[in-house]
């Protein structure tokens, strides 16, 4: 009897106070968990890019300057698949539709770039965003590392 064994599970989570400095810190703690999986150089980056763009929103966008709240991310990888949520409790997006469209930027007087969500979206194999105006918003985002593919199939 061929005995199928169960990926193996493992997951992180992370709080953070929602001040720009922390974001390098986001960037590297979940990069570092990721590292299980002996993603490529491009893989990590990727993922490091994700994690830098869903922080950044997180700070600039759900909460307004003179606010202090929290970000929080929570990543798990089954087999060879990590999921990586990141939520805040902030102000929320008005029109999701509108926010995910490429160049829209709801703060153009802080020069972004409005190119946050698509990123996400290109470098990610799922992606996911919700929203509710007053309450926060969460991203959440799945990849599958290449890498270790042949340990799975």
């Amino acid at each position: 009897m061929n005995e199928e064994k169960a990926p193996q599970r493992n997951f992180m989570t992370l709080e953070f106070a929602s001040k720009s400095e922390n974001e390098s810190f986001a960037r590297v703690t979940v990069a570092a968990f990721i590292s299980q999986l002996d993603p490529t150089m491009d893989e990590l980056s990727d993922l490091k890019t994700v994690i830098s763009e869903a922080v950044t929103n997180s700070i600039i966008h759900g909460y307004d300057s003179n606010t202090e709240g929290k970000v929080r991310i929570h990543a798990e990888i089954v087999g060879d698949t990590v999921t990586i949520t990141v939520e805040d409790k902030g102000a929320g997006i008005e029109d999701l539709d509108l926010a995910r469209q490429p160049l829209y930027t709801s703060k153009p007087e802080l020069e972004r770039s409005g190119m946050g969500f698509t990123i996400m979206e290109n470098f990610m194999d799922e992606f996911e965003v919700s929203s509710e105006p007053g309450s926060g918003t969460s991203i959440r985002m799945k990849k599958r590392i290449e890498s270790k593919k042949a340990l799975y199939n």
